[in-house]
């Protein structure tokens, strides 16, 4: 099997190229093609760039794990976000057609518009309240209008030992200030990009089997949180792990989403029901605090 991996770099594109490598070949791109060289084209400001390497390689699989995910940048630049988000996935999945290829792209929890208290279900419908919500949604629709085998995992609060996260900041704002204000009113269960990479490879295995189950899934870690909990978490098990650590921070006041006014509005109930991709794949989707807590024994 060959799979072409777009977005190496990214979060989820790193931990992809790990999970990935036990199926096949994997031909992962960067925004400036394979290593040095630029001979394949991963940038997507450059479309007809990532199509000509699409037909160079001639995957058996595509994933993409490009986005524009600035949330607040994407308001100011929505042309951007439309070329990133929808217009070359939907490219992506007409040469996935033509291929006879799988496609693999990734969408998140902003598609919806965040009202009420239950979890998502893939068949509700959709409200998104930002650029970056719209721009995810239309690449949604272009990838089922191309009408072939392909898998949208729709994800929330991703996080990764490698590059930036919520947990780091925390931390690094815990050293410094003796009281933190974190949003309460925000639910929804931190996912860790690794957990996502895996999920992804179970589930290329199966489809490849059973290219029927493909569509569209919901795919986060085990359980809820708010970005106040999940703060309050990650410093508790930051003072366990490294008792020597210099943490002034003694509260995490909770606040609500109004007190911290941003370009793009966000959805208040990012919760989303995982039973069809567990019932499908046969996976089980473990706790978000086991996850987070793996993160930080890995950064700390």
């Amino acid at each position: 099997m060959k799979i072409l991996l777009l977005g190496k770099c990214g979060q989820v594109g790193w931990e992809l190229q790990r999970s990935l490598a036990p199926l096949g070949e994997v031909v992962a791109l960067g925004r400036h093609g394979i290593g040095d060289s630029a001979e394949l084209c991963g940038d997507f400001t450059h479309p007809e760039g990532v199509v000509d390497a699409v037909r160079t390689v001639r995957p058996d699989v595509i994933v993409n794990a490009v986005a524009h995910t600035a949330v607040d940048k994407a308001e100011s630049e929505p042309e951007l976000a439309h070329q990133l988000n929808a217009a070359v996935p939907g490219m992506l999945a007409e040469e996935a057609a033509r291929l006879k290829a799988l496609l693999v792209h990734y969408s998140t929890d902003y598609v919806f518009d965040g009202s009420g208290d239950t979890p998502w279900q893939e068949g509700d419908a959709t409200g998104p309240l930002s650029v970056y919500g719209r721009t995810k949604l239309e690449g949604e629709q272009r990838i089922r209008q191309a009408g072939d085998t392909h898998l949208i995992l729709r994800t929330s609060w991703v996080y990764a030992a490698r590059g930036g996260n919520f947990a780091k900041t925390m931390l690094r704002l815990a050293q410094e200030r003796d009281s933190l204000s974190v949003i309460d009113d925000q639910w929804g269960a931190p996912t860790g990009a690794d957990l996502l990479a895996d999920v992804t490879a179970h589930a290329i295995r199966h489809l490849r089997l059973h290219p029927k189950d493909g569509g569209l899934y919901h795919c986060v870690a085990g359980g809820e949180t708010t970005w106040n909990a999940y703060a309050r978490f990650v410093i508790e098990q930051a003072r366990q792990i490294r008792p020597e650590l210099a943490i002034k921070a003694s509260e995490v006041r909770a606040v609500p989403t109004s007190a911290f006014p941003t370009p793009a509005r966000r959805p208040h109930n990012s919760r989303l029901d995982t039973r069809k991709l567990q019932a499908t794949f046969g996976l089980h989707l473990p706790h978000w605090q086991q996850g987070v807590a793996r993160m930080l024994h890995e950064i700390l």
